[in-house]
């Protein structure tokens, strides 16, 4: 038996108590073990939760005392007498359950009621003096010592404030064990039984009409626990419940708020111990939950399984996919597939008029949503009402037509209004087949059921039936039923979006929306196309890692191979053209493709014939400039600037005017053509020279630095080098040499 409880402070005015302790955890019981194994659910006993916080149904010593309280030892009494004698002070009541007042003498208030109190007191006082007032009241209440005994959980002796019920000493004591019981809890007093507590008529009805106040010296006994049985299964209360004579599963159900509702009422599972059965002597028995199976009396070792309801709705067909209303409705016989969607309103998702109020918000809030950062939106904004920072912005959004194409993105999205385009040629139900328990699809032409009102498409539905209704981002569509929305801006006659034709060529739509302008610079029309800009993209991030790759291995053989007097100098050396080509990758990170494909036209291309025959896809946007008057040379020379162009102006003549730099390697010297192609040394063949190349208008001659001969870092800088590559096969722009050479 644990020591008895320390006492805590009292509170002002009333006597100390003890501070119940957190009790321990409860070892599981061998029945709570026995329907583990059974079930695989480790159930808790009913009400043994209540008990972890002891302190939640200590008394409250501070309220004022019932009528029905009854003095005794202890307990401190105020008094006041005025008129012909007057007195005011406390008086405790003593072992011999009396007080003494002066001039009044000893008297006994042991065992009178607080309602009673001030009678008691004026009619000791009238034996002595007339004509007075008098005033008594409860002072400090006394403390009461009673004993915990039994299947406690912290069995022992316990000092409890004298407004101290039956049911505050059972939680200050922890409660009962696994092993006790929690509906024969009794309370005895000088060798008699004065009740016995149901504890779940407390827990589950509130019912305290078997509690009674403490007084010193009761004994609570907790005897071993009845016979028990376990609820558990589709149901919120699973646990352990001790059972009284005659109790049915109906009355255990009512401590948990009675019959579940999604527990199945057609059937459940008793398991049940008959120790009277040959072999075996456990049995399984199926269990309706009707009048009749809730009235069965439960026994000892009873283990009953509450089964689920289906989830299969009885009377109900599933709609999904671009529908308006994605969701379950309700069948109905001789329904139909047209009955389900009635016209086609009811095939417009709700995400498109969200879509569609979205393009009144500000120009920002779509920026946020198109994933740019607030450095990129501010430029965006300024260049909006400075055209001269448009530059600025394009550079900060890593390449110089991207504003453009995300103003494209942006226009293509609120002329399209977002509108998730329909299948209107397969849509398919999903149904059990009950013969063979397997699932079936019946494909179902869409246009024909709603539309034409085809009785062979709007087929007959069956409860249970899922009908999915396809989009283009459910299924690709061919190419003559897609929705291709092509951008034509610059000179042209009607600059706008258009839809495509099916099947229809670059040209075709060129000279459908009116042809060009007489302004228009056909040799540098500029084509972008979404799925060539992923194709690039991946290849430059591709790049990226196999030159980080090779840097890192570089760096790595050429510090082992360092030695001598030599090696400190060298490592140093090694350490800062190391740096400086990490700092030249990582600019070429911030690099993005535009998607561009190079038309490799004629320099003397102007009818639309020339163009190549291109069928044209969804987003594909077409720039078509007017004539520049100048070309550029970057890269190694001493003049980055522009220069007017003329006729018959080479690739030398540039060179010479630029200036080539101490760094500058001009047998590697490119052209990057108006039209996106790229003409280097290499391609020009034999019979011809480079530097006698004719240059057209928007031309820009790139001069990449020398490799540096004696460094083991070589093949990192070729590759860096070679901007040939990069600029033709993976898309930047010329504008991207100056940030990556600085």
């Amino acid at each position: 038996m644990p020591p008895r409880p320390d006492l805590g402070a009292q509170d002002a005015g009333r006597a100390s108590v003890a501070v119940p302790r957190a009790p321990q955890p409860m070892v599981p019981s061998q029945f709570q073990r026995f329907v583990q194994e059974s079930t695989g659910k480790l159930l808790p006993v009913y009400g043994a939760n209540l008990f972890d916080n002891p302190l939640a149904y200590a008394a409250d010593s501070s309220v004022a005392a019932p009528g029905e309280y009854v003095l005794g030892t202890g307990d401190e009494v105020k008094i006041i007498v005025t008129g012909t004698f007057d007195y005011a002070g406390s008086q405790t009541i003593d072992r011999n359950g009396q007080i003494s007042l002066p001039k009044i003498g000893t008297f006994n208030l042991a065992g009178v009621q607080v309602k009673d109190l001030e009678a008691s007191v004026r009619k000791q006082v009238a034996t002595v003096f007339t004509n007075v007032n008098v005033s008594a009241s409860l002072g400090k209440l006394r403390g009461v010592t009673v004993y915990v005994v039994g299947q406690a959980r912290q069995p022992g002796t316990y000092n409890l404030t004298s407004l101290s019920t039956l049911v505050n000493a059972v939680f200050a004591s922890g409660g009962p064990s696994s092993n006790g019981s929690m509906r024969h809890i009794s309370l005895r007093r000088g060798g008699r039984t004065v009740t016995t507590l149901d504890l779940y008529d407390f827990i589950a009805k509130g019912d305290k009409s078997r509690d009674v106040l403490l007084q010193p010296g009761d004994v609570i006994t907790i005897p071993p626990a009845g016979p028990r049985a376990a609820i558990t299964g589709a149901t919120d209360h699973g646990a352990i419940y001790e059972l009284k004579d005659g109790t049915s599963l109906q009355d255990l159900l009512a401590l948990g708020g009675g019959m579940p509702t999604l527990a199945s009422p057609q059937k459940a599972l008793l398991e049940r111990i008959d120790a009277q059965q040959a072999g075996a002597a456990r049995l399984v028995q199926n269990l309706a939950l009707n009048p009749e199976g809730l009235a069965l009396k439960l026994r000892d070792g009873d283990v009953l399984t509450l089964l689920p309801i289906s989830p299969a709705f009885a009377n109900a067909v599933t709609l999904q996919g671009t529908v308006a209303q994605p969701l379950r409705h309700v069948w109905q016989p001789g329904m139909r597939v047209q009955d389900l969607i009635p016209d086609r309103e009811a095939l417009i998702t709700p995400n498109y008029y969200l879509r569609k109020n979205q393009l009144v918000q500000n120009r920002t809030a779509n920026l946020k949503i198109q994933g740019l950062t607030p450095a990129q939106i501010l430029a965006i904004e300024k260049a909006q009402n400075q055209p001269e920072d448009l530059a600025l912005a394009t550079e900060i959004i890593a390449g110089n037509a991207q504003e453009r194409i995300v103003a494209g993105a942006s226009l293509n999205e609120r002329v399209r209004g977002a509108v998730d385009q329909i299948n209107w040629d397969y849509a398919v139900i999903e149904r059990l087949n009950k013969q063979e328990l397997r699932s079936e699809l019946i494909p179902f032409n869409l246009g024909k059921a709603i539309v034409a009102k085809d009785p062979q498409h709007n087929l007959l539905l069956q409860p249970g039936d899922v009908i999915t209704i396809m989009g283009s981002s459910d299924l690709q569509l061919p190419m003559e039923r897609k929705t291709r929305l092509v951008r034509i801006e610059g000179e042209v006659a009607a600059p706008g979006l258009y839809m495509a034709l099916p099947g229809e060529t670059l040209p075709q739509l060129l000279s459908r929306v009116g042809g060009m302008t007489p302004q228009a610079y056909l040799f540098g029309v500029e084509f972008t196309r979404e799925s060539v800009r992923k194709q690039q993209q991946q290849n430059l991030d591709q790049i990226v890692r196999q030159l980080e790759s090779q840097l890192s291995s570089a760096g790595a053989s050429l510090a082992a191979n360092l030695t001598g007097e030599r090696a400190a100098q060298a490592q140093a050396l090694q350490q800062q053209q190391q740096q400086q080509l990490q700092a030249q990758i990582n600019r070429l990170k911030t690099r993005r493709s535009k998607g561009r494909v190079a038309m490799e036209l004629p320099a003397d291309a102007k009818r639309l014939d020339a163009l190549p025959a291109v069928p044209l896809e969804d987003g594909d946007a077409i720039l078509v400039p007017s004539m520049p008057a100048f070309i550029s040379a970057a890269g190694s020379v001493f003049n980055e600037n522009v220069m007017l162009y003329r006729p018959g102006k080479t690739v030398g003549e540039v060179l010479r005017t630029a200036g080539l730099t101490e760094e500058a390697d001009p047998a590697q010297a490119f052209v990057l053509r108006a039209d996106g192609s790229v003409l280097s040394r290499r391609s020009t063949g034999w019979l011809s020279s480079f530097e006698s190349t004719k240059l057209m208008p928007g031309d820009t001659v790139i001069v990449p630095p020398k490799v540096d001969r004696e460094s083991n870092y070589n093949f990192v800088v070729r590759a860096l080098r070679d901007w040939t590559q990069i600029f033709s096969n993976l898309g930047i722009g010329a504008a991207a040499i100056r940030t990556l050479r600085n």
